[in-house]
């Protein structure tokens, strides 16, 4: 991925965001042909590798061995030239886009065993399933129901060999643009504006 050194994660950040990415686009080039499947996943630092399933009947998981990146996209949004305070001074501004993304890159490894599933599958759920009042657990479901349910999925690994993160949050741009830019998309209906929002002010030293 291609990360121009003013938007890239330091190596600390980009940690915590491998510990904290859930849903991946998974994308592997196998016999002239590329491979996308859209699921969670989880970094399990233990294997230094992220851990997950796909359906049976998904030829995903007949690549293992296959060079595989799994890309996690974060919060993202328009800029609008129109936030900027030096569109009024200058005029000299385009549109562009802010956003946060992860790319980790590895060999995809197939499990297709059931206890390893079993666990995997818990850990997925019990990630998942935190904080909340009355959490689901997967011994909730009838023994057989799972049993059978298992039966139908394939785990999949991916033992990682490189992970890039960037974000780029307007800091390449001076603080009072930096300013319209938060402003602005406080002022946007949509919710994914204002995550943003949140993200460039806290690059920007803004209290949330």
């Amino acid at each position: 991925m291609y990360v121009p050194p003013k938007f890239a994660l330091s190596e600390a950040d980009t940690e915590a965001a491998l510990a904290r990415a859930g849903f991946a686009q998974l994308v592997t080039c196998a016999a002239g042909e590329m491979l996308v499947t859209a699921l969670p996943l989880l970094y399990d630092p233990a294997r230094h590798a992220l851990v997950g399933h796909v359906a049976r009947a998904n030829p995903h998981w007949k690549a293992a061995g296959a060079p595989t990146v799994a890309i996690f996209a974060g919060p993202h949004a328009y800029i609008s030239p129109s936030f900027y305070a030096t569109k009024a001074e200058t005029g000299k501004v385009v549109p562009t886009w802010d956003y946060e993304t992860l790319t980790v890159t590895g060999q995809l490894v197939v499990h297709d065993d059931t206890e390893w599933l079993r666990d995997v599958v818990t850990r997925l759920t019990d990630h998942h399933e935190r904080g909340r009042p009355h959490p689901w657990q997967v011994s909730d479901a009838p023994p057989a129901y799972i049993a059978a349910q298992l039966n139908g999925i394939v785990g999949i690994e991916l033992a990682i060999t490189a992970v890039q993160g960037a974000a780029k949050m307007s800091q390449n741009r001076p603080e009072r643009d930096r300013d319209g830019v938060i402003a602005g998309l406080r002022e946007s209906p949509e919710p994914a504006d204002h995550a943003v929002a949140q993200r460039v002010s806290q690059w920007n030293g803004h209290q949330a």
